[in-house]
């Protein structure tokens, strides 16, 4: 399924969906950031996903982490809620959800990268390196408040 993400758009549709979701900063033992390029947009991201009723949101990171990285992670602090009702994202089932995200950072604690069927490539990323990737500015957002040490932030 496409996704089409719009930010401070005027021409944006209207949301008609408001889903919770998480996504996880996980790092190597180098400080690397682990991204993936997903499967609906293209576009590079931290891996997280829709919190599915009867979990908490540690439990979505730590599903979403392992069904798109093929890692283990253990949440570890929230950088921030991330809720701007100007990114919403369009889907080609005609739902246009507004973004709702709560992201985690997560200490790594097993596994072994694998794509799965939502990512079409997976890497490790100095901040450095991010900077040239072409990703949301949304998720940019997140990178930044976890790389200055933000805990907490609401956005």
């Amino acid at each position: 399924m496409g996704r089409t993400d719009y930010y401070r758009d005027p021409d944006a549709p209207a949301p008609n969906l408001l889903v919770p979701g998480a996504s996880a900063i996980v790092t190597d033992e180098a400080g690397r950031l682990v991204l993936h390029r997903r499967s609906d947009n293209g576009l590079w991201a931290l891996p997280g996903g829709d919190m599915e009723l009867g979990e908490s949101v540690a439990g979505t990171v730590v599903r979403e982490v392992k069904e798109e990285t093929g890692l283990d992670v253990e949440p570890w602090y929230v950088v921030g809620v991330y809720s701007d009702p100007e990114h919403v994202f369009a889907y080609d089932d005609g739902h246009v959800r507004q973004e709702y995200s709560v992201c985690v950072a997560c200490r790594l604690i097993g596994g072994e990268l694998a794509i799965s069927d939502e990512s079409t490539e997976l890497g490790v990323f100095t901040a450095e390196e991010v900077e040239g990737l072409a990703m949301h500015e949304r998720i940019r957002v997140r990178i930044r408040d976890f790389l200055a040490g933000e805990r907490g932030a609401v956005h």
